[in-house]
């Protein structure tokens, strides 16, 4: 079993920068493909940054050229670095990851339903 721990988060004014960090264990990390998603109480959990099989990364519109997604497989972590955080931005971030061929090839087709997360880290940026 996978398990995925994020770190990072905090409370910060709005402006800041944060580095948000997630460790893949339990599982190769070579066969998931991986994602950041975030989510406020009472709302859905939406897609942040989300990496394909393709390699390519999909970026919500309201973070592009804020928000950078990498990987570091040496390390079994993906990161989000957040840039010019804005209020709206406050969330609880969680990364997320699958090995299903199928889902990794566009899961924001499958809406974003990983199969596995980790337990999420706050992020909140005051104004």
């Amino acid at each position: 079993q996978v398990q995925l721990v994020e770190s990072g988060g905090g409370s910060v004014q709005a402006g800041s920068s944060l580095r948000l960090s997630c460790v893949l264990s339990g599982d190769s990390f070579g066969s998931y493909c991986v994602g950041w998603l975030r989510q406020r109480p009472g709302e859905e959990r939406r897609g942040v940054a989300i990496f394909d099989s393709d390699g390519d990364t999909t970026y919500a519109d309201s973070v592009k050229g804020r928000f950078m997604a990498s990987k570091d497989a040496s390390k079994n972590s993906v990161y989000l670095q957040m840039n010019n955080l804005e209020p709206g931005d406050s969330a609880t971030y969680y990364c997320a990851a699958d090995r299903r061929t199928w889902f990794c090839r566009s899961p924001g087709w499958y809406q974003y339903r990983f199969n596995s997360w980790g337990q999420g880290t706050q992020v909140t940026v005051s104004s």
